[in-house]
């Protein structure tokens, strides 16, 4: 498994273990997701979907950030877009991050930088999250008059609700010792060991017998994720969808390219 060209917006190499590296590459804008990056990450689920299944999954972003959230650009265009078509990329991110965190493999994120917004959905939805010491992160979708609807359930899991209430709420940032106190991040490391961090966690998984825990992940989400059926994500992708075309989150967006506070109204 390779990406054909470096500018993809993801790319994925497999190494003689078996272990999939998966990179978020748009570092120029701080790895933000638009609609070639969510497209990107739905053809890796497809191809391991296809098999044969990879040992571990490795989920990084090049340069200095790991994710920065959305990019509002494209948000704004998207939100100016048919009611389908606003739908569509929202159906799109939410199924990327639900497979993420439903994949039979283990899965190992490595964050630095920032990690906003749907980047710490991803994170949520991975099994294992290393965090260097310069990582920041925040739920910051209220800041443009956005939900952060689609990954609620990958933070209320990671989280529990009584964080989520907070910071989704306030939209602040939080420091990768905070992350890792509420439980978002399992182990900080300094930024030039993040990699060796990684490398100890793959080596941990490699361990075990890969049939074990693909079985011993499934039966974790099914205790925790009993619950979660097609309709209910179908109902978060609506509601997601349908704040992103609202007048409050049109004045969100207009702050955000205006550069300028956020005029609210009730």
């Amino acid at each position: 498994m390779a990406s054909n060209s470096s500018s993809d917006p993801v790319l994925t190499s497999l190494d003689a273990r078996g272990v999939v590296t998966v990179a978020l590459n748009r570092p120029e804008v701080g790895n933000a997701y638009n609609g070639a990056m969510i497209q990107g990450l739905l053809a890796v689920m497809d191809a391991l979907a296809r098999g044969p299944s990879p040992r571990a999954l490795l989920l990084k972003g090049n340069g200095r950030h790991f994710q920065a959230g959305a990019d509002l650009a494209w948000i704004r265009e998207v939100a100016r877009g048919t009611p389908a078509a606003n739908a569509a990329a929202s159906r799109a991110t939410a199924e990327a991050v639900d497979r993420l965190n439903r994949l039979p493999v283990p899965t190992v994120a490595l964050v630095q930088g920032g990690c906003f917004g749907g980047g710490t959905g991803m994170v949520a939805a991975c099994d294992v999250v290393i965090a260097a010491d310069n990582a920041v992160f925040s739920i910051a979708e209220v800041r443009w008059g956005l939900t952060a609807a689609i990954i609620i359930p990958q933070l209320a899991d990671a989280i529990a609700v009584r964080q989520l209430r907070r910071y989704a709420l306030t939209g602040e940032r939080f420091d990768a010792e905070e992350a890792r106190r509420i439980g978002l991040v399992h182990r900080v490391a300094p930024l030039a060991g993040l990699e060796a961090a990684g490398e100890e966690t793959i080596a941990s998984l490699l361990q075990n017998g890969p049939v074990a825990i693909a079985e011993t992940k499934a039966l974790a989400l099914q205790s925790a994720w009993a619950g979660f059926d097609a309709a209910t994500l179908d109902a978060l992708i609506e509601s997601h969808a349908a704040k992103r075309q609202t007048p409050e989150a049109a004045e969100g967006l207009a702050s955000f390219a205006d550069k300028r506070a956020a005029r609210w109204s009730r």
